[in-house]
């Protein structure tokens, strides 16, 4: 790992530590040149998975796409950074399940909605409007009565 102020290739690990998510490892380290101190993150790439979009078409999955939704859909909403990192983390690990080559854009915004709906049901509500495209008030109106109305498994009357 090369030092971010001089550039030197020569750097040791002091301390390693799990990330918050879970799913990667936060190293602090230390350049034997300059004594400069940073930390790096470890974590899980996707690698190999196509993306099959609307139309048919194929295209490499990118983390960035997702994270642009999710950022646009949580606009002015309130979170942290490493809330943000997590949601993310849960959505790849959602798409690492399926253990598939190729997964479609529909499956990717499923599991993005589905996370955003316990995170933000506002942010949720936003990325359903563009994802489902709703024609009109009523359909609007109607994912917003799924989304408030009460769980009613287990219930008792």
């Amino acid at each position: 790992m090369r030092c971010p102020v001089c550039n030197n290739n020569d750097t040791k690990v002091i301390d390693s530590r799990i990330s918050a998510d879970a799913m990667g490892i936060r190293r602090r380290r230390e350049c034997e040149k300059c004594s400069y101190r940073f930390s790096t993150l470890e974590g899980v790439e996707i690698l190999d998975l196509a993306v099959v979009k609307r139309d048919g078409h194929r295209e490499p999955y990118r983390r960035e796409k997702i994270s642009s939704g999710l950022k646009k859909a949580l606009e002015k909403r309130p979170y942290t950074a490493e809330q943000f990192q997590k949601l993310v983390g849960e959505v790849e690990r959602d798409i690492q399940r399926t253990r598939k080559d190729e997964v479609t854009s529909n499956e990717i915004g499923e599991m993005v909605m589905n996370r955003l709906r316990s995170f933000d049901k506002v942010a949720y509500i936003r990325f359903a409007s563009v994802y489902r495209s709703f024609e009109d008030l009523d359909r609007f109106a109607e994912e917003l009565r799924t989304l408030l109305s009460p769980k009613k498994k287990g219930r008792k009357k």
